[in-house]
């Protein structure tokens, strides 16, 4: 059985169940009934729902031959935010997909849920809007380099979020790939073209920082001046030697072709 625990944490063993088929596993790992937030699926609760959407993502998985690539896991009390690449065989090509699954755990350190979070532009070439999964919490507290780029970010100010990374830091789009963005002079082009509309709006709902990485659960509401309808995605902020960002790491759907030209996003 995959114990909810500190040291042994099934939000990091959640892909590589659904890959090995482990349906048993998956589902030990909850307190009570599953619950589980899928960006294809949708919403899925209870034992039933939960072990048929096991059986057909494991299927899913198979025929694209689906390896699991671990790459950081950042967890506080509360929370476990486990950050993946999931290579998979699709249309005659490999790709590798950033996928980042979040269990949030109950007094006794068992999950009470699951979300899952990626973009689905790699799979099939275009966007689609994922509702928001929870409510902001406007008593969530940030500092340091990861307050300021949420300031810059909201405000559109290519200078200041640049500012907050480190000389050879760099920003990771959701679609992976080619699309990481490394050192000051890419950083500023790759900003100055996705805030070439105005700020990003995020309503933040869930902080989980251990110190070194900071992971934010987010709504998506505005882009520049035109108005989102709530987007759900998770983003993770890495600090490197100086304090300031190493890494930014992105995990959602939103479409920021449409307004700030022609990045994948």
């Amino acid at each position: 059985m995959l114990q909810s625990s500190i040291i042994d944490d099934p939000t990091e063993y959640y892909l590589p169940a659904l890959i090995g088929g482990k349906m048993a596993e998956l589902a030990a790992g909850f307190a009570g009934q599953p619950l589980l937030d899928d960006p294809l699926a949708g919403h899925v609760a209870g034992a039933v729902d939960f072990q048929r959407f096991a059986a057909e993502r494991h299927a899913w998985l198979e025929e694209r031959s689906a390896r699991v690539e671990p790459l950081r896991t950042t967890r506080n009390a509360q929370r476990t935010v486990a950050e993946n690449l999931l290579h998979l065989h699709l249309d005659g090509t490999f790709i590798s997909l950033p996928v980042a699954v979040v269990g949030e755990r109950g007094p006794d350190g068992w999950l009470t849920a699951m979300r899952v979070y990626h973009s689905l532009w790699p799979l099939f070439g275009e966007h689609r809007v994922r509702p928001a999964l929870l409510k902001p919490d406007p008593e969530r507290h940030l500092s340091g380099a990861v307050a300021d780029y949420q300031r810059a970010l909201a405000n559109g100010d290519v200078d200041a979020i640049v500012n907050t990374f480190e000389s050879d830091g760099y920003f990771r789009e959701p679609a992976g790939g080619e699309y990481v963005y490394q050192g000051l002079e890419r950083l500023r082009e790759f900003m100055s073209q996705i805030l070439s509309a105005g700020g990003i709006t995020l309503e933040h709902c869930t902080v989980t920082d251990d110190g070194t990485a900071c992971a934010i659960e987010f709504n998506a509401v505005a882009f520049g001046k035109h108005p989102l309808a709530p987007q759900a995605g998770v983003a993770v902020y890495e600090r490197g030697a100086t304090g300031r960002l190493y890494g930014a790491r992105v995990y959602d759907d939103v479409n920021v072709e449409a307004y700030a030209g022609s990045g994948k996003d």
